[in-house]
């Protein structure tokens, strides 16, 4: 359940000689030991003041300056709902993993201003069990869709299976493969986008290129062209949040129906699509019990499948 958030905590300290000329993030990282994503969100908020001055993200600190931050509350608690999810399917399921097809409109796991359902709660609703480490509301969670996503995903059931999927997913060797249709013709037709993903610097729902960001990869190739659209198989090197839509928008080829990300409204309405054309086809992964590969496939869930049907039937 959740609760009211407490008071924002204040920390004033003096900036250590040794952090001399560090950029205002990065100072903040190391002295009070949250991520550097986090310090810059903060001093973005107009958070973090230097000598009472406040300071963007990247400008410097002076040795024996003082600092102040407002610290952000703490986070709220949530919980897991055990939930039936109408729509989630179990592609494939043993002792120590579960392969679902998510639909569109579940959340991985529950988070902060979350209501909807989601696919632990789902999972715990039909009766499955997830013991592995790290917060309750995540347990099994070795990586995420978005809820405006449609797809595979897998959850780890053991301790065993967690740890070894999330180790396959850090070394970027498990085979994640999806489509999307995005308006116009990429050029070239197939090829790699490679280009940092961060928050974005005006709106913090959104992410976005930007020089700061994590390194990210995300290949495509062209399936079809239709007359006004492209359908894509994208394979992602890298899991950053929105990556591919991001990445598509960037190439001014934004996703169909992705109207945080530049889509036109007017086609998203035409095609009676009300999220991103993008789903998760295709998932493959060496199996932690034995390291034998196993992959697993989904076919386009209805509001994608009639929407492509009206593009491919405009084409002809």
């Amino acid at each position: 359940m959740s609760t009211l958030p407490e008071t924002p905590e204040t920390r004033t300290l003096p900036v250590p000689e040794g952090l001399e000329g560090e950029r205002v993030d990065a100072a903040l990282s190391r002295m009070l030991g949250f991520s550097r994503t986090k310090a810059a969100e903060l001093a973005a908020a107009g958070k973090v003041r230097l000598d009472g001055a406040e300071v963007g993200k990247s400008e410097r600190v002076t040795g024996g300056a003082w600092i102040e931050v407002e610290m952000p509350p703490p986070a709220v608690p949530v919980r897991v709902v055990a939930e039936p999810v109408e729509g989630l399917d179990i592609v494939h399921d043993d002792d120590d993993l579960v392969v679902v097809d998510k639909p569109v409109g579940v959340a991985a796991h529950p988070s902060p201003g979350w209501t909807g359902p989601t696919v632990i709660g789902g999972l715990a609703a039909a009766g499955y069990r997830v013991a592995t480490s790290g917060a309750a509301e995540r347990q099994g969670i070795v990586h995420r869709l978005d809820v405006g996503t449609s797809g595979l995903m897998v959850v780890a059931k053991s301790e065993r299976a967690y740890a070894r999927l999330k180790q396959q997913f850090r070394d970027r060797t498990v085979d994640k493969r999806y489509h999307a249709l995005v308006q116009g013709h990429p050029d070239p037709l197939s090829g790699t986008i490679d280009a940092p993903v961060g928050r974005h610097p005006q709106h913090d729902y959104k992410w976005a290129v930007t020089a700061e960001g994590k390194p990210a990869v995300t290949h495509y190739d062209l399936i079809e062209a239709l007359r006004s659209a492209s359908l894509l198989a994208i394979k992602l090197e890298t899991g950053r949040t929105h990556q591919i839509r991001v990445h598509m928008s960037a190439h001014r080829h934004p996703c169909v129906g992705d109207l945080t990300y530049g889509a036109d409204p007017t086609l998203a309405k035409r095609l009676r699509l009300t999220r991103q054309w993008l789903h998760a086809k295709e998932l493959g992964f060496a199996h932690p019990a034995d390291g034998r590969w196993a992959a697993f496939s989904s076919d386009y869930p209805g509001d994608l499948r009639s929407a492509l049907d009206v593009l491919r039937a405009e084409s002809a």
